[in-house]
């Protein structure tokens, strides 16, 4: 692994900054004391910052030379909204909520990034530092992209990277194409008649038809999709009812839908409202079908997630350089790879032996009440970003 002296030199400083970010989690559009921390940081270093994109959301710029080409590195910094279990002296001091993610470690990672590129300025163009808000579900790159991000900073390229647990500390995963799903909401509000339970012939029941309803949405996955594309159809709430002894009027049923391409969710949209609204006309009832898109599908591009793929194998090796498997989680840098060339990939976290005396028993995984972000990862990961810019930049 070749990482870079003043990186390592900077570690203990810049995992301070992170545990302190740790312990004073924030969540979507209320990053105020965040984006204080660092745009003053990056203040201190001689970085011009520009505030209020997206609610909170700070940019950073580094210049140098006369090049025309600009690259931007992206670090989410929201926390979500969960007790946390660790009892070490960085543990949130704010109940229900927590960096459960390490969006703490990817502003870290891209601080101690900055320090060095500002110092060093081994590079002909523009670095922009992009700190997010809102990533766990506010959309905070959308609302970065309306209030002008690419249009008063129009770079070349956008990058983005997250841990990842389970791969080894300091390793590097991309992918061509789909890396993270799409995101999608949807409620079905089936509409009966209540009666008493003894006498059912005298109402209506939703009930039956949500069953019924839940067994289709699957055909959609076994029988309307290509087998080759992939998709998921989660039934994940069901509400209704108040007593036993009654049918009740009416039937919620709720739940989430991943895919990779906007044209198998068009597909799977239309014919969840088809069923829905049919199975319920069949018993009588009526549907109200909602559905709800909430981030598209993150999808790399091939020519920069090579290039990327290229600076990993420099930096850190053909052996720590593995391929990303999809998953189907979301991620809202797919409006920022809608809007610009780039990639989105991650930097291995560790199985959680990282982890110091006082951290909850369970496992160190991402939405987990247990995890802390993995401070070995600050210098490799700061040190692909500082390849990745110098390199663009070349």
């Amino acid at each position: 692994m070749s990482l870079i002296d003043t990186l390592q030199a900077d570690a203990d400083s810049i995992a301070t900054l992170r545990r302190d970010i740790h312990a004073h989690p924030e969540l979507c559009f209320q990053e105020v004391r965040t984006a204080d921390l660092i745009a003053r940081q990056l203040s201190d270093w001689g970085i011009p910052i520009h505030r209020g994109f997206g609610k909170t959301g700070v940019v950073g710029i580094i210049q140098n030379g006369n090049s025309q080409r600009s690259i931007g590195l992206r670090a989410d910094m929201d926390a979500l909204p969960m007790t946390e279990h660790n009892r070490f002296a960085h543990a949130s001091k704010h109940p229900g909520k927590m960096h459960a993610c390490g969006h703490d470690g990817h502003v870290a990672m891209l601080l101690g990034a900055a320090r060095h590129l500002a110092q060093h300025r081994d590079f002909d163009g523009t670095v922009y530092l992009i700190f997010q808000p809102a990533e766990e579900g506010g959309g905070g790159a959308r609302e970065m992209i309306k209030d002008g991000l690419f249009d008063k900073f129009p770079m070349d390229a956008v990058f983005g990277m997250h841990n990842w647990p389970g791969f080894e500390a300091g390793q590097f995963a991309v992918c061509d194409g789909p890396a993270m799903a799409s995101s999608n909401e949807f409620k079905v509000t089936i509409k009966g008649k209540g009666a008493h339970a003894a006498l059912p012939h005298l109402g209506l029941d939703p009930v039956p038809v949500a069953c019924q309803m839940v067994q289709a949405f699957q055909t959609i996955i076994t029988r309307n999709k290509k087998p080759i594309d992939t998709a998921v159809i989660s039934v994940t709430m069901i509400h209704t009812g108040e007593a036993t002894n009654v049918i009740p009027d009416t039937c919620v049923v709720e739940g989430t839908v991943r895919t990779f391409t906007l044209d198998v969710l068009d597909m799977i949209e239309q014919r969840m409202k088809d069923i829905a609204e049919h199975t319920a006309a069949a018993f009588g009832c009526a549907a109200a079908f909602e559905f709800h898109r909430n981030y598209p599908p993150t999808v790399n591009h091939a020519r920069e997630a090579q290039f990327l793929r290229s600076v990993m194998r420099e930096l850190v090796g053909e052996a720590n350089t593995l391929e990303f498997e999809p998953a189907m989680t979301a991620e809202d840098f797919s409006y920022f790879l809608l809007e610009k060339p780039g990639a989105y990939f991650v930097i291995g976290n560790g199985d959680g032996s990282h982890r110091i005396s006082g951290h909850g028993m369970g496992p160190c995984t991402l939405h987990n009440p247990n995890y802390d972000f993995n401070d070995a990862l600050i210098t490799p990961g700061a040190a692909l970003w500082v390849r990745l810019a110098e390199k663009w930049l070349a």
